[in-house]
């Protein structure tokens, strides 16, 4: 039985790619921060990998008290088993209130692994986090049903409380060269016996290698835009703006984008500076991926639209039309500058 009084501490797992810390690993210690600050506990963050020391101290000046690091030649590249071994190794001696990951593909594929060998829940896929005062539980919300829904978990019986989060959910916390922390380097015990597969090649699924996720202008259309020729559109008037095109899921069904441009729920979470959508509808499914976006214009010819409740600014017309006109006006205005 659970003495719940044990289960101290938010924990974050880090996420890295090549020694380096990807971008949700801070958006996580952002809504650690604020979780733990509500019940009073501290923050750690666990990061692995071959050699990752060096990013420590990056994870403190984002708002962790704790980090700890398991450096060793097999956690260069992300394993099931060697991740997993390490992980809940550590966390058989350390008891975490609450533990965060990032639902990214290695994410995904950990936090249920986690899960089932410590015994515990994990709620997949959150947007929304919160402490309910009154039982000091987290309440994690997440779409269900297709995206129609938005159902909210508790985990009152069992600990840890474990959930993952999309990237681009969050905003980045403010980072703090001055905050101090500690950070431990912990051992490793872990043998080549222990992971049941390896490392044989990386393919990119996007031919351009373009990472939609980090891009700070967008550039999208949905089945409104019509046809392939119509995207060679939206493609210059990308380019025109220095961004990058991405596409509903219906898209990339039909075979003209490939998966890494799509955005939405079964697709990627995205946080531009600037997100224009053509000939999108606005179905939940896909507006769940565009709500960090901190500014969306809309263009699409049906004014009863969904995707016009949720943008800053709409523009009722052809979507060719308009797109024709935003290329002519900022091809103008760049010969201008």
């Amino acid at each position: 039985m659970h003495v719940f009084e044990d289960y101290k501490g938010v924990y974050v797992i880090a996420d890295c790619f090549n020694g380096q810390v990807r971008k949700v690993t801070y958006e996580l210690i952002g809504q650690a921060r604020l979780i733990a600050d509500q019940l009073n506990e501290d923050v750690h963050t666990l990061i692995l990998g071959e050699s990752v020391a060096q990013e420590a101290q990056s994870l403190v000046e984002y708002g962790s008290d704790f980090v700890h690091v398991f450096e060793h030649p097999l956690l260069a590249r992300y394993t099931t088993d060697g991740y997993t071994k390490v992980i809940t190794d550590f966390f058989a001696h350390n008891k975490p209130n609450v533990i965060l990951i990032g639902a990214t593909n290695d994410g995904r594929d950990l936090a249920p692994r986690i899960s089932g060998r410590m015994k515990n829940g994990v709620v997949a896929d959150c947007t929304i986090l919160s402490v309910n005062e009154a039982d000091r539980l987290v309440d994690w919300t997440r779409p269900a049903l297709g995206g129609n829904i938005l159902a909210e978990i508790i985990c009152p019986e069992h600990r840890p409380q474990m959930g993952s989060v999309r990237p681009n959910v969050f905003k980045m916390p403010e980072r703090d060269t001055s905050r101090k922390g500690t950070i431990t380097k912990e051992d490793v015990a872990l043998d080549i016996k222990d992971i049941r597969n390896r490392f044989v090649e990386m393919i990119n699924i996007d031919k351009n290698d373009i990472n939609i996720e980090e891009a700070e202008i967008i550039v999208a259309g949905g089945r409104g835009v019509g046809n392939p020729a119509n995207f060679k559109k939206l493609e210059e008037l990308a380019e025109v703006l220095g961004g990058v095109v991405g596409v509903t899921r219906p898209i990339v069904e039909k075979g003209w984008y490939e998966l890494g441009r799509q955005i939405g729920q079964t697709g990627k979470t995205i946080a531009p500076k600037l997100y224009i959508a053509f000939g999108i509808s606005g179905a939940i499914q896909h507006t769940a991926g565009i709500t960090g976006s901190d500014l969306i214009i809309a263009v699409n010819n049906d004014p009863e639209a969904s995707i016009f409740k949720v943008c800053d600014y709409g523009i009722v017309g052809d979507c060719m039309e308009v797109a024709d006109e935003m290329i002519k006006k900022f091809k103008a205005a760049k010969a201008g500058a």
